[in-house]
């Protein structure tokens, strides 16, 4: 067995860019040869000296036995170089495998360590003969690569099969990318000696797929190998430029082979290096200077159509309909424009001109409703005090705080929908938000405003948001740009304590320690607002809707500060009084000034609903069982203050705690404001409740047993109600 190796010295692919020395790629003499043959040459390949890139793309011209000049790099016979694609094609020699005396001839093909590759896309590994195994092994960069295909023939008699490679007679199989070494071998035990009969011989190639077309003839025959192919075939092989990458490449412009104008580097899909190619709308050689011209498309407009006026362009051109004609030049070609009468004409350009009038003037009505629009929000910005806001902001480097922009609580809210509602009360009312950062905040729009405090709002809201306090809403910012000023809260996410006591359900169960818990933490967020805040500050507007409860049921509240906001106004005043009834100081519709002392009231009732599970204003039923506070004074008068407490506290707590608890109430909603407790007294007698809740007091048990002879409470509250007044006014 006789086996030839045959080395190629890079083939077309430029391997190594010009020399070492770090000069600019060596372009063409003029007279440098530009064809070989019929073959042409283009550079950066060259024939002869000085005529290439460098050394590994010079091509010999050489006369072979026919007398006609073929262009070789060394053993190697160019059949064609593509440049624009980066690829040539090459003869590569055919191994055989016969059973009279020429024996078995296989070639290797060895191209590693250069620039340049068997293309995958255009090659496939070739078999052809009877029952024959081939092998087809190699590197793809540096790592090794084996392949086979196998055929198959049942007797002498084949079918048709010319132009099928199926696997009877001829098979084939892709190689994958990046081969830099093929190695051509036959199975010993598969060498279709058993069909030598009527298939001599059997062969195996590495071919260009489109190039090959199978004929039964050539298992019976030697005719592929000696006649059709004559030994040698072609094959397709990828070329690149050195071995850098095209930002590498530009970095060295003294080296940097894309040196025409209107040309792009392009980095190599199958081996280290790069491409050079023209750009869009140019064609030529993108190695040389101005190698890269323009592309007339309107002298190629099989390839670039145009039915109408055809325009070139540097790098592209315009196709346009001729005048008096319309459509789309391009594509589907022009039509006249029908003539129009005179009349027709008019009417046409004095619409067009009635139009065109129209709409530059709801141009500059936009533009103008617009500057009247951004003055209206300049305008409130500073009303509101915006403008001493951001120089304070900017003196305390206050990075918590943020004025918004309308139109960013416009796009948290989409608009202010209802959907995002949270809240409606006596001072506005609260949309959920989430902004930009995906941050999620209530947003508090106010109805009423002392007109008097407008100008220092900003500043006041500066001033509330530096209270950092566990059990009270963060301020966030707020919005100066609207007629009344907005608030940004942190987001609290399972509601209020009124939901969680008239709308859930399940109200009933809610334990006594979380009930004791969310009072005295709402009693230590209305202390530290009273007490340490600085400015010390009324909260005036205490109500269940107003404490938030997180996901553990942890108290916090929110709308603080809202005394700053309330209007002196007494018909204002009575607006917001219709949405606080139940809650607000009694003193304080007499006098239209909230104390703190108002504060502990509202907290009385909201203490009252908590423990009750009732509402402070019901307007169901008598009149005189509407309000919960006067129901409480009632039941309180009449030692019956047990039976108003909601039954999953008086199942869980004892009596004296009851009665201590029902103390604390009555204390707040004294009449007379200095006859409430502080808030600090309210905070440690609910801590001292909170210590003794497991205590073992006197049971319930017996104070229902001490009370049967009680006649029905609802008659006791009409009889009251008619004719006495309540202690719980007067204490």
């Amino acid at each position: 067995m006789e086996v030839v190796p045959l080395v190629v010295l890079l083939l077309l692919l430029v391997a190594g860019v010009p020399a070492a020395s770090g000069e600019r790629p060596q372009l063409p003499a003029s007279e440098c040869p530009t064809s070989c043959g019929d073959v042409e040459i283009p550079y950066p390949f060259g024939i002869g000296r000085n005529c290439s890139i460098g050394l590994n793309y010079t091509v010999n011209c050489l006369e072979n036995a026919d007398g006609q000049d073929r262009p070789f790099i060394g053993d190697t016979e160019i059949i064609e170089i593509m440049l624009a694609q980066g690829k040539g094609r090459v003869y590569n020699t055919i191994s055989w495998n016969c059973y009279d005396d020429r024996s078995r001839g296989t070639w290797s093909f060895d191209m590693s360590g250069l620039p340049y590759r068997f293309s995958d896309a255009d090659n496939k590994f070739t078999v052809i003969g009877c029952d024959t195994l081939a092998y087809i092994s190699g590197t793809q960069g540096g790592k090794p690569y084996q392949s086979g295909c196998m055929t198959f023939c049942q007797n002498d008699s084949l079918a048709d099969g010319s132009g099928s490679c199926a696997g009877i007679g001829c098979c084939q199989t892709s190689v994958p990318r990046g081969l830099d070494y093929i190695d051509v071998r036959f199975d010993s035990e598969h060498d279709g000696s058993s069909t030598r009969n009527f298939s001599p011989c059997s062969y195996a190639v590495l071919v260009q797929e489109n190039h090959f077309s199978f004929q039964s003839s050539y298992i019976t025959t030697t005719k592929f190998l000696d006649e059709i192919y004559k030994r040698s075939v072609p094959v397709v092989v990828t070329f690149a430029i050195g071995n850098e990458t095209c930002e590498e490449a530009r970095r060295n412009s003294s080296r940097y082979a894309c040196v025409s104008q209107h040309s792009e580097c392009v980095d190599s899909p199958d081996a280290p290096g790069y491409l050079c190619n023209c750009s869009s709308g140019f064609q030529g050689n993108p190695y040389l200077f101005n190698g890269c011209q323009d592309i007339n498309e309107c002298d190629r407009l099989d390839v670039y159509p145009c039915k109408g006026d055809c325009h070139n362009t540097l790098g592209g051109y315009n196709c346009y309909c001729p005048q008096g004609t319309t459509g789309n030049a391009s594509s589907t070609g022009c039509i006249p424009i029908p003539r129009q009468s005179i009349v027709t004409k008019v009417v046409t350009g004095v619409s067009g001109s009635l139009i065109f009038l129209l709409l530059c003037g709801l141009c500059f009505y936009l533009v103008c409703q617009r500057k009247k629009l951004e003055e209206i929000k300049r305008r409130y910005f500073e009303e509101h005090g915006g403008l001493d806001l951001k120089k304070k902001m900017k003196e305390e480097q206050n990075l918590a705080f943020r004025i918004f922009a309308i139109k960013e609580l416009e796009k948290a809210t989409n608009n202010f929908d209802d959907r995002q509602i949270l809240g409606k009360g006596g001072n506005g009312i609260v949309y959920k938000g989430i902004l930009e950062d995906k941050c999620t905040v209530a947003i508090k729009k106010p109805k009423l405003i002392d007109e008097s405090l407008k100008r220092g709002f900003g500043n006041e809201t500066l001033i509330l948001s530096r209270i950092n306090h566990d059990n009270i809403v963060k301020l966030l910012g707020c919005c100066l740009e609207t007629e009344m000023p907005m608030l940004v809260y942190e987001f609290v996410p399972n509601g209020t304590l009124s939901h969680l006591i008239h709308e859930n359900k399940n109200c009933s169960s809610i334990s006594l320690d979380i009930r004791l818990r969310i009072a005295y933490q709402s009693a230590k967020a209305l202390e530290y607002l009273h007490m340490e805040a600085s400015p010390s500050i009324i909260h005036g507007d205490i109500k269940p809707s107003n404490i938030l409860l997180d996901n553990d049921y942890n108290a916090k509240v929110s709308d603080f500060g809202a005394s700053k906001l309330i209007p002196k106004d007494e018909q204002q005043f009575a607006t917001l009084v219709q949405f606080t009834y139940g809650y607000i100081d009694p003193e304080c519709l007499q006098t239209y000034e909230l104390t703190y002392k108002s504060d502990v009231y509202s907290f009385g009732v909201v203490l009252l609903e908590l423990f009750t599970g009732k509402k402070a204003i019901c307007f169901e039923g008598p009149e005189e069982q509407r309000n919960l506070v006067t129901i409480f004074a009632l039941f309180m008068d009449e030692n019956h203050v047990f039976d108003i407490f909601d039954n999953q506290v008086k199942e869980e707590a004892n009596v004296e705690l009851i009665q201590e608890l029902s103390e604390l109430i009555k204390r707040c909603l004294y009449l007379k404001g200095e006859e409430r407790p502080t808030m600090k007294e309210v905070v440690e007698e609910l801590h001292t409740l909170r210590k003794f809740t497991h205590h073992p007091w006197s049971s319930w048990e017996q104070y229902e047993q001490d009370n049967v002879e009680r006649e029905s409470l609802l008659e006791e509250i009409t009889t009251h109600a008619d004719g006495k007044e309540l202690n719980i006014f007067f204490s």
